[in-house]
């Protein structure tokens, strides 16, 4: 049984689950899908073509589904895809898709935290387990795999890539891609070395951490340009599924990866 305060704004045409709890003046709009368990508390807004997972939890002022902050959007039909169990903390916005980007969604995974003032703009794509701290803002077409974390305030040139695992700092400007498994930060922001206690909490033994970071000493300090190092790594490194994230990842950039410490720390 859903429970809906009478001062609620609820288009007949939204699809709800079971046992959705939706506060005072939340409004939700038509073609919108809520998955069971969900709760949208007061004063939170879903417009049109929102599908919501299970479980999730939309807090007061987040507006959920708002068009592209694209001059290139025209009116088209797109979308905002939001997964299980997934909170949205206060005033965080997620717009829409485009039809300019070939996207048309906007996509965020299963189990992710988008804390309290984040803009995720039209088509990005943002993984599951994810934590966007406050006040991150990434513009379009950005992309974050799972497992990654954006400290507060951090702002995402549109297209950038943050890798699975990867961690970034607060307050920095990513105008270059975050490969997996690594820190960035300091300004401009660069590789500061393996994520080495987001790995061990994951459950990355100790053997497998080195080998990546193996991988990164070679790709950053050995001298070599990066198409140069990811043909020895490739060449050289015995297989695995990290080196070949690492390697898929790199090779796909377009916008090039961050690059190593300028200086050593005083």
């Amino acid at each position: 049984m859903n429970k809906i305060h009478p001062l609620a704004t609820v288009s007949p045409d939204a699809r709800l689950g079971d046992n959705i709890e939706i506060g005072p003046y939340a409004f939700i709009d038509a073609d919108v899908e809520i998955g069971d368990g969900c709760k949208i508390l007061p004063h939170a807004v879903i417009f049109s073509y929102v599908k919501m997972g299970r479980d999730c939890t939309v807090f007061p002022g987040a507006v959920v589904g708002a068009v592209p902050q694209d001059l290139k959007f025209e009116g088209e039909v797109t979308s905002v895809e939001i997964g299980d169990r997934v909170t949205i903390r206060e005033c965080a916005t997620i717009n829409r898709g485009t039809a300019a980007s070939g996207k048309y969604v906007t996509k965020v995974g299963d189990d992710t935290l988008v804390m309290s003032y984040v803009h995720i703009a039209h088509d990005c794509s943002i993984g599951s387990h994810c934590i966007l701290v406050s006040q991150v803002a990434l513009a379009g077409e950005t992309e974050v795999a799972d497992w990654a974390i954006i400290g507060g305030g951090t702002l995402a040139h549109q297209f950038s890539h943050v890798g699975t695992h990867a961690m970034v700092g607060a307050g920095f400007k990513l105008v270059k891609d975050v490969p997996p498994y690594v820190l960035a930060g300091r300004e401009p922001v660069c590789f500061e070395g393996v994520n080495r206690v987001g790995l061990t909490r994951r459950g990355f033994s100790e053997e497998k951490i080195n080998e990546i970071k193996d991988i990164y000493d070679t790709l950053y300090f050995k001298g070599m340009n990066v198409s140069d190092a990811c043909a020895y790594l490739e060449k050289n490194f015995p297989p695995s599924e990290e080196l070949d994230t690492i390697l898929t990842f790199i090779r796909n950039s377009k916008r090039g990866i961050i690059s190593r410490p300028r200086a050593p720390r005083k």
